[in-house]
């Protein structure tokens, strides 16, 4: 035992002293991205509806940033989402699977030690000379044996050159990868989720004016009838006014059809089959308002919350640990293998100390030629670096896209909006006049009929446009990094 601790301080000392100042590979170092001070798009409105990025340390809390619509229906359905959705379950996996293989790395760290034993019974041939016997490594003619053995092996690689520490380093850069993009497939869930509710609640919006727009058309339908009957008008009026009807009456297929849809879409997205909500979610309910003010905050705060930005780092940081790992296998492998054990013929004596057998052998491998295959590993990794990098790059610029894009678009619907309200009341003071002036025979039917159809149409798009707002609201929420704890 002496001469194999002797042996083991030899070897494993110096060998751990040096492996202790020696990495090789690229030190990580996060990279270094300019952002503007705020974003282009802020007060792009007629009247702004986002507060300017000064003003950014009073951000509100964006994690729940849905509970800003003060919709109990809407913070149901996302708890749930949040608890079934397939998509989450998965990305909660593969977290699961990067610290298994964190593990895996790790591993390499120690000495891999197995166990063994075994017995073997054998006869010598009673036919063989007895000097071929000997001279055979066998026993006397028809000579039986025991054998008895057991013991332990182990190998153990040592770390010189870093290759498994650049390993580990890699998949604890993987763990927190995965870990930003469960983040971010939660950003993206309830995003989706929020607006499919919201073109739910926008299709049972239209259905209402257009049932509402078709009850009163046949209410002018009837008088128009009546008054043909008469004689006071001819039936070409008539046969126009049922041309509207009909037509009006063609669009609600149409939206219930949207309405099944989104209550469809809204059942797989909480994990559950496509009709699991009809009861509750049939009933209608009014478009969620949200807050007209939305402080964006500094681009700067915007790359540390998106998780998308935050993986794309971390890919990153794992794709240059993996050069390291691929550059350790430039350098020559130390080991040391052994093996502690007992033999013996007879099993009662298996355990003495004079059975004791032991082994010891350290070893040092170097690829002297391998055709290239180290360094176009090499090479293979900085080029999956530079994909990564350029991966981040582009992952931060369409951060910054994605929030001036919604910001943009937030704004201006907002103003479209209070514009086609008021269109909405000037039609339908027009439809109001040109009946009174219809019955009252100073105008033709063609008047009416053409404002019921202004009417119809302007209301249909600001009902679209409160719904826009909404979804675009959603869209700058999520475009803001918010959804995740």
């Amino acid at each position: 035992m002496r001469k194999i601790n002797a042996v083991l301080t030899a070897v494993v000392v110096p060998a751990a002293l040096f492996a202790a100042s020696c990495t090789v590979g690229p030190d990580y170092k996060p990279p270094q991205t300019k952002s503007p001070a705020q974003f282009s798009e802020i007060g792009s409105a007629t009247r702004p509806t986002t507060q300017p990025a000064e003003t950014s340390q009073a951000l509100p809390d964006y994690r729940r940033w849905w509970t800003a619509f003060g919709d109990n229906r809407l913070n149901s359905l996302i708890d749930r989402a949040v608890k079934g959705n397939p998509d989450l379950i998965a990305a909660e996996a593969r977290i699961r699977e990067a610290r298994a293989n964190r593990g895996v790395a790790a591993s390499a760290y120690y000495p891999q030690v197995n166990a063994n034993g075994s017995y073997s019974h054998s006869r010598q041939s009673s036919n063989q000379p007895a000097a071929a016997a000997f001279g055979g490594g066998g026993g006397f003619p028809g000579q039986e044996t025991d054998m008895w053995q057991a013991g332990f092996d182990a190998s153990w690689e040592i770390d010189v050159f870093g290759g498994t520490r650049r390993a580990v380093e890699a998949a604890d850069a993987s763990i927190q990868a995965a870990i930003e993009d469960r983040r971010d497939v939660q950003v993206s869930l309830l995003a989706e989720v929020a607006i499919n509710y919201v073109q739910l609640r926008g299709a049972q919006y239209d259905l209402v004016i257009v049932r509402h727009n078709l009850q009163s058309q046949e209410q002018t339908l009837a008088l128009t009838r009546r008054k043909a009957e008469g004689g006071l008008i001819p039936y070409l009026d008539v046969a126009q006014q049922e041309a509207q009807v009909a037509t009006t009456a063609s669009q609600i297929p149409a939206l219930e059809t949207q309405i099944r849809q989104a209550i469809h879409r809204l059942g797989i997205l909480l994990g559950q089959d496509p009709g699991a909500l009809s009861e509750e979610l049939t009933p209608e309910a009014p478009i969620p308002v949200g807050p007209s003010s939305v402080p964006p905050g500094l681009p700067s705060e915007l790359l540390r919350r998106r998780p998308d930005v935050r993986r794309a780092e971390r890919q990153l940081a794992a794709a240059t640990a993996q050069i390291g790992v691929a550059t350790a296998d430039l350098f020559p492998k130390f080991s040391i293998t052994g093996a502690l054990g007992t033999q013996a013929a007879n099993f009662r004596q298996l355990f003495d100390y004079s059975s004791r057998t032991y082994s010891i052998a350290p070893g040092v491998t170097w690829d002297i030629f391998d055709a290239g295959r180290v360094k176009s590993n090499i090479d293979v990794q900085n080029a999956r670096q530079v994909q990564a990098l350029a991966a981040y790059v582009k992952t931060v610029l369409q951060s910054l896209q994605d929030v001036d894009d919604a910001l943009v678009a937030y704004n201006r619907e907002q103003v479209r909006l209070q514009s086609l309200r008021q269109a909405v009341q000037a039609n339908e003071r027009a439809v109001e006049l040109s009946m009174e002036l219809f019955e009252k025979g100073s105008k033709d039917f063609l008047s009416v009929l053409d404002a019921q159809r202004n009417l119809f149409a302007a209301q249909d798009a600001m009902a679209r446009s409160e719904q826009q707002v909404a979804a675009d609201l959603i869209a700058l929420y999520k475009a803001l990094g918010g959804g995740w704890e």
